[in-house]
């Protein structure tokens, strides 16, 4: 028979191991290793381009804000059929909610963006002539726009460098890591301080292309990346 206690029974029964300390997330590079990064996204391409189809400020701004939960692929497929006939924010109103909604009806959360696109076309027309304003400030303030959009618009469109962070780009910039972050909204600010001025107008789409097509979120393809001698990433397959 146990020389223990019932309550020292119970209490050797529920030992548990000590609990694993979290693996620690590695520093962020140092400058030099963020040019050399950036140095050679431009080197294997120069002029990066996104994937939303658009014909002006204004269609870049509605594909933009058509695209949260959506990929550009369905987006382009929807606005083939809208931006024809609707490439103003005039037209865009004389079309009307009903029509746009149907236009855009493959498209995640499709009836609140056509209230979006429909009111956000009213106060372009209302408040600043039909014209896209060029400020993060104005963007904003435009129904269905944050900051990401409005960052996105303000670099493509106009040429402001932003950088817009989505998923992919949280992502690939945690991983290298360029940043230590928590989430994509807190990622900005850091990101567009670090990268070099004269890479930052393109940063944007360097990262978003190479999260979406080599620094994949479940199978990052180590082996063609660019940069893999510069990567950090402890889950790197090579």
């Amino acid at each position: 028979m146990s020389d223990l206690k019932p309550s020292s029974r119970r209490k050797a029964t529920k030992a548990t191991a000590p609990a694993k300390k979290p693996a620690r997330q590695p520093k962020p590079v140092d400058k030099a290793t963020v040019l050399e990064i950036f140095r050679r996204f431009e080197a294997a391409n120069p002029h990066p381009e996104g994937e939303l189809e658009y014909v002006n400020p204004y269609t870049l701004l509605v594909a933009v804000l058509l695209s949260a939960q959506s990929t550009d692929v369905g987006v382009n497929k929807a606005t083939r059929q809208l931006f024809p006939i609707a490439d103003t924010p005039q037209k865009m109103l004389a079309l009307g909610e009903e029509s746009v909604r149907e236009r855009i009806r493959t498209l995640n959360y499709f009836n609140t963006k056509a209230k979006n696109v429909i009111a956000m076309s009213r106060r372009l027309v209302e408040d600043f002539g039909g014209a896209v304003p060029r400020t993060m400030e104005e963007l904003t303030s435009l129904p269905g726009v944050g900051q990401k959009t409005a960052s996105v618009v303000m670099n493509i469109a106009f040429h402001i460098p932003h950088i817009a962070v989505d998923t992919h780009i949280f992502r690939v910039a945690n991983r290298i890591p360029l940043v230590n972050t928590k989430t994509p909204l807190e990622t900005q600010e850091p990101l567009e301080k670090l990268v070099p001025g004269e890479f930052k107008l393109h940063a944007h789409h360097w990262l978003i292309l190479h999260g979406r097509y080599v620094c994949k979120a479940r199978t990052p393809e180590c082996a063609r990346c660019l940069i893999n001698d510069l990567c950090r990433y402890p889950a790197k397959t090579i």
